[in-house]
């Protein structure tokens, strides 16, 4: 195999999008991504905050200076979470936040976006980027910086074989998690049409509650009823590290993923400790975004475990969160740090259903869950395989043959 220099700013054009201001915005048209949804699209995770500018505003950029095109890369390049790279494998129209994302486009015949797209997610990759970084208190990457980054790749060729051979387990782990994303819509329209607008019920007998019309027997209570609270509190930063080194630590949002948190730290000198099983709820900044912990793990003050008690199970439990309008106020406007404490969680009212009810949700949706789980575990051992694979074939201690056309 044959290796050479290539000096990114040489063999493909680096920069952003022109600026787009706040008054811009719209409530429909054509999406608009800041970093955060960058990196949503990276982790193939649904939008969670759209934001949209007109189809109008939209044309004149897209004739002037252009727009994302499939090939291109988008680049994190600001905070936590910067060198989060997404590839854009569609030709769906959208736009982008100009600073917080570094825009590849137009490559040359000597690189192959893909092949670049993983060397970006390579350890190689990773370590040279923030090596680019500038700042202190917040790092930030410069277009100028990244244009002189340097990596050594084979022949375009081989380079797309490499990238085509890592797109293969890539393509079966988006496949799997959009099955987990209808399984997932499924569960909540289940719980909506149970528990929320009754339907199974309507011939039933039904009465008035603090919280409207419920079917008859059924009862208010409080999240406290339901499930034992237990508030996060942060071990100290020195005990932090990537090492696997003690329990698994998970601080907040930035940690959760479409169901299960992702891995990033631990702590040699957890303080609160949360259970497999248990609901993780995050009670910061923003209020009422929930995961479940895949192992027993350490949680920070930005996070609260719940596990559910006495007849309620965690499908129920889970479901209920996830449609809990009653954590907005606490993230609305004009919210300087939005926070929500335990008595207020304790004392939350919620619906509690007949034990019969409760057990035939859980038949239904355990099902679902059952095919959601299996799809997580082949997900994570497919990630896995490509992570292992990734370096390997970059550097070529493992070769693909080439396909003679």
């Amino acid at each position: 195999m044959i290796f050479s220099e290539l000096v990114i700013g040489e063999v493909c054009e680096v920069g952003s999008s022109k600026r787009i201001y706040a008054s811009e915005y719209k409530d429909s048209g054509i999406p608009f991504y800041r970093s955060k949804e960058v990196i949503q699209k990276a982790r193939n995770e649904s939008i969670k905050d759209e934001l949209y500018i007109g189809d109008g505003r939209f044309l004149e950029l897209d004739n002037k200076f252009g727009s994302p095109k499939y090939g291109d890369i988008l680049l994190a390049s600001i905070g936590a979470n910067l060198g989060i790279s997404y590839f854009v494998n569609t030709n769906y129209r959208f736009y982008f936040k100009d600073g917080n994302v570094t825009w590849f486009k137009n490559f040359s015949e000597k690189l192959n976006s893909k092949f670049l797209y993983y060397w970006f997610n390579s350890q190689d990759g990773q370590n040279k980027i923030l090596n680019s970084a500038i700042g202190s208190a917040q790092k930030a990457l410069t277009i100028d910086g990244l244009k002189k980054l340097k990596f050594v790749a084979p022949l375009c060729e081989e380079q797309k074989t490499i990238a085509d051979t890592l797109t293969c387990l890539d393509d079966k782990i988006e496949l799997n998690n959009r099955i987990n994303n209808t399984l997932e819509e499924m569960a909540q329209a289940i719980f909506k049409s149970w528990f929320v607008d009754f339907e199974p019920f309507q011939d039933g007998e039904f009465e008035d509650s603090e919280l409207g019309m419920i079917p008859k027997g059924w009862r208010v209570g409080t999240l406290g009823d339901i499930a034992n609270i237990i508030m996060g509190q942060s071990p100290k930063g020195t005990s932090y590290n990537g090492n696997s080194d003690g329990a698994v630590f998970y601080q907040g949002r930035t940690d959760f993923g479409r169901r299960y948190p992702t891995i990033r730290l631990y702590t040699t000198e957890p303080k609160r400790m949360a259970d497999k099983g248990d609901i993780l709820l995050s009670v910061r900044a923003p209020v009422g975004d929930i995961n479940v912990a895949n192992e027993d793990c350490c949680i920070g003050r930005g996070l609260a475990a719940l596990k559910s008690k006495g007849n309620c199970n965690s499908y129920l439990l889970y479901q209920s969160l996830n449609l809990k309008d009653s954590f907005n106020v606490y993230n609305g406007e004009g919210t300087v740090f939005g926070s929500i404490n335990k008595d207020t969680l304790n004392n939350m009212r919620i619906l509690i259903p007949f034990d019969k009810n409760i057990l035939e949700f859980q038949d239904i949706v355990g099902k679902l869950d059952e095919i959601f789980n299996n799809n997580s575990i082949q997900i994570k051992i497919l990630t896995l395989i490509r992570d292992s694979l990734l370096p390997k074939l970059m550097s070529g201690q493992i070769r693909v043959p080439i396909e003679e056309v």
